[in-house]
């Protein structure tokens, strides 16, 4: 799956689109990818002398990737948008820097009724940089 197929699913937008491409995919699991283009702008600001990818934005990856996932069990989101109504146990062991690829994998742990339960981790190389357990539901758009 490419970026046109990723637009297609979810509706994040760039500059907020932080998956480039899907590795693989079936009913329970998503390993994706982003690469951390040194002129993104949050490494502008965070810290300008020593840029990293803000641990909220690791995990928003992470959603994302999630969200890409929960795509399968909507019909032409019909049921809505995915939008993170918990989050747990978020932990961040390393810091991601400009130019590191973050390796994106997220889990569906169980669904009951409109929740998702989920789990995702995030890697550079071989390293964890962050791992979080997450809960999404379809809301509507026009009535949120």
């Amino acid at each position: 799956m490419n970026n046109t197929d990723i637009l297609a699913t979810i509706p994040h937008r760039a500059p907020f689109l932080f998956v480039d491409r899907v590795l693989d995919l079936d009913e329970r699991k998503i390993r994706a990818e982003k690469y951390l283009s040194p002129d993104l702008d949050f490494f502008k600001g965070h810290y300008p002398d020593f840029p990293i990818m803000p641990g909220a934005l690791t995990c928003e990856s992470i959603f994302q990737a999630g969200a890409i996932l929960l795509a399968q069990y909507v019909e032409n989101n019909s049921s809505g948008v995915p939008a993170v109504t918990r989050i747990r146990d978020a932990k961040f062991k390393k810091m991601v820097r400009p130019g590191d690829t973050l390796l994106l994998e997220t889990e569906l742990e169980e669904r009951v009724g409109p929740a998702f339960y989920m789990k995702g981790r995030a890697t550079v190389g071989d390293k964890l940089v962050a791992s979080v357990s997450f809960t999404c539901a379809m809301v509507d758009p026009q009535g949120a």
